[in-house]
């Protein structure tokens, strides 16, 4: 029987902002630019081996940290694991669950079902590399146990529709981020191109890398599939990016927005969640008079991305390339070139982190938690030593005297040119 979770405008729920964390200093930075939850991963059974991921010692410290911002933190346990990789989850298991962990993530079977045995009080979160893509399939993992599925990938609107209203469980969706060419990133080109496995955390990225085609019997002769001078990607997706469709899956009961990038920097991490969250509570300010602001999207452009795709969302990627045919590379429009680390406010100064070259006269853009301003860099001092300095590059801490209130954590940037 179809279970309605939503009556009308005045019960829609706020749905959970789920941003990604690699390390504590971006686990940090998402919560104070809005996240409700963030998921990380430990140092083993995680799918992002690429992460610095977290020890024990620093999950509860991340732990801590959410807790006291009224955030949560959910660990990622989704690889797909042979049987010398259970030696030891048990008690990675207990350990999480001593730490207080809010959920784990899982998408092997047998993982769920050790975890349900060994932490029957810790909520399990289906990962979408489950490949749930029906209602029959959600409501076997209800049944199961699971506390919330994170739907594959390969759903438009209608669909997720019509789990949501179908199945009383936590239904997570991606709205923003990297998007594999592979069916919800089940993917075995990197283990057989490169011998890292994917399905345990060590992708190579193989998707990404520039191919040729050899007819087959013509060995040795390759030949290149011009779309421009830099060659062809034909495996190389594109970033997705929901932004716009945030009022439609609030109304039709999704629980939690999930950001994808553990891998990403604090630019990318403080923009994108500070955006979703700005969405989100303009939305819920009216809902009958919500207006998408194109400033938005502009401040998306901001961070490194490939070309945006809303994907399956609108039955888009029957109409359109998803994939980037034209390069591996990334995007954007501004560099980032610092995080103020202290504020002096009594004496006008910021210490800023330097991450990127940055000059005197240069005009430099500010991100704090809910806003954008600007000012003009007139002057700075190296941090050491007190001399003052016309050009600081990555690596340099340096004091920037201003006139107008930069609290500590907000991110610098400048526009690139040309």
């Amino acid at each position: 029987m179809a279970v309605n979770k939503l009556t009308d405008n005045k019960n829609i729920k706020r749905p959970e902002l789920l941003a990604p964390a690699g390390n504590l200093e971006k686990l940090r930075f998402a919560i104070t630019y809005g996240a409700d939850a963030v998921y990380i991963g430990g140092k083993k059974y995680s799918l992002r081996m690429g992460a610095e991921n977290f020890d024990i010692s620093e999950i509860k410290e991340g732990v801590d940290f959410a807790h006291n911002n009224r955030a949560k933190v959910y660990v990622t346990v989704n690889i797909f694991a042979h049987d010398e990789d259970l030696c030891g989850l048990e008690d990675y298991l207990l350990n999480l669950a001593n730490v207080g962990v809010d959920a784990i993530i899982v998408a092997d079977n047998g993982i769920f079902s050790i975890a349900k045995k060994v932490i029957p009080d810790i909520p399990i979160h289906i990962s979408t590399q489950a490949n749930v893509l029906n209602v029959a399939s959600a409501e076997f993992w209800k049944k199961m146990g699971a506390g919330r599925i994170t739907l594959a990938r390969e759903l438009s609107f209608f669909d997720i529709k019509e789990i949501t209203k179908s199945v009383d469980i936590g239904i997570e969706v991606f709205a923003h981020g990297a998007m594999c060419i592979s069916y919800s990133g089940r993917c075995l080109m990197s283990k057989y191109l490169a011998d890292r496995d994917a399905n345990k955390g060590d992708c190579a990225h193989s998707c990404r890398w520039k191919y040729f085609l050899m007819e087959e019997k013509r060995p040795g002769e390759y030949h290149p599939v011009y779309e421009d001078e830099r060659g062809t990607y034909f495996f190389n997706s594109k970033d997705l990016c929901l932004a716009k469709h945030v009022p439609k899956l609030i109304s039709a009961g999704v629980d939690s927005f999930k950001i994808e990038g553990r891998m990403k920097s604090i630019h990318y991490i403080a923009t994108v969640t500070n955006v979703y969250k700005e969405i989100i509570d303009e939305y819920f300010r009216c809902p009958e008079e919500f207006t998408f602001r194109e400033e938005w999207i502009d401040e998306l452009e901001k961070v490194s991305h490939r070309h945006y795709t809303t994907g399956f969302f609108d039955n888009s990627a029957k109409k359109e390339k998803t994939e980037v045919i034209d390069s591996a590379s990334y995007k954007r429009t501004h560099d980032f070139v610092g995080v103020v680390k202290k504020n002096e406010s009594k004496d006008g100064i910021i210490k800023v982190a330097v991450k990127n070259r940055i000059s005197v006269g240069d005009e430099i853009e500010v991100l704090s938690p809910g806003k954008v301003f600007s000012f003009r860099l007139s002057s700075m001092f190296n941090s050491k030593n007190g001399e003052k300095i016309d050009e600081a590059h990555a690596n340099y801490v340096v004091d920037i005297p201003v006139k107008i209130e930069i609290v500590k954590d907000s991110i610098l940037r400048k526009q690139l040119t040309g």
